[in-house]
């Protein structure tokens, strides 16, 4: 990056929040393997990582107040430019959770790629890959081997256990396509 576009993206973060939730930022960026710019939200409880010997690497991010990152031994979580995860999500990597940039990620969301335990004859771990400008509603579970297309709408409530396409609105348990956001509202 730029010596001007840095100081531009610092500029931005000042004028659009608040000194503490920046200073609250420096500080926690610390626990993160590879970081931007980092802002922390809504106070205390400040986001807890749980690092067993794997990697976080974020750009410019917006955590609140509860987020836990939890990553494996030679694990790894990705979170791109501009993404922000609100109160008290969970992301659990044992191998890899990618989540591009620009995603909105609401309340209570679960994001893991294993099943926490071996089941015979099954694999237990599985990549999961959020493509760009996603959102997540309240209370989603994301599970293991899930790939959510660039700009696709997850319903609050929902149980994500199949990939998602591209602009697809999805819903319900188990999440199932609602209509397709590339269609204008007469061909609906």
């Amino acid at each position: 990056m730029r010596f001007d576009e840095l100081k531009r993206h610092v500029r931005h973060r000042v004028l659009r929040f608040s000194i503490m939730e920046n200073l609250s930022g420096l500080i926690f960026s610390r626990k993160l393997t590879r970081h931007g710019l980092i802002v922390l939200s809504d106070g205390r409880p400040w986001p807890r990582v749980i690092n067993k010997g794997g990697e976080i690497h974020t750009e410019n991010c917006q955590f609140y107040s509860g987020v836990r990152l939890e990553v494996d031994e030679g694990a790894r979580i990705e979170i791109g430019n501009g993404t922000y995860l609100n109160r008290n999500t969970l992301i659990h990597a044992s191998e890899l959770v990618q989540i591009g940039r620009n995603c909105k990620i609401s309340w209570d969301v679960v994001i893991m790629d294993t099943d926490m335990h071996a089941i015979p004859g099954r694999a237990s771990v599985k990549p999961v890959i959020i493509e760009d400008d996603v959102w997540i509603g309240c209370r989603v579970i994301v599970l293991k081997g899930v790939r959510i297309g660039r700009g696709a709408v997850i319903a609050a409530g929902s149980v994500v256990t199949k990939d998602v396409s591209a602009s697809t609105v999805v819903a319900g348990v188990p999440a199932r396509a609602v209509f397709d956001l590339r269609k204008t509202a007469e061909e609906r």
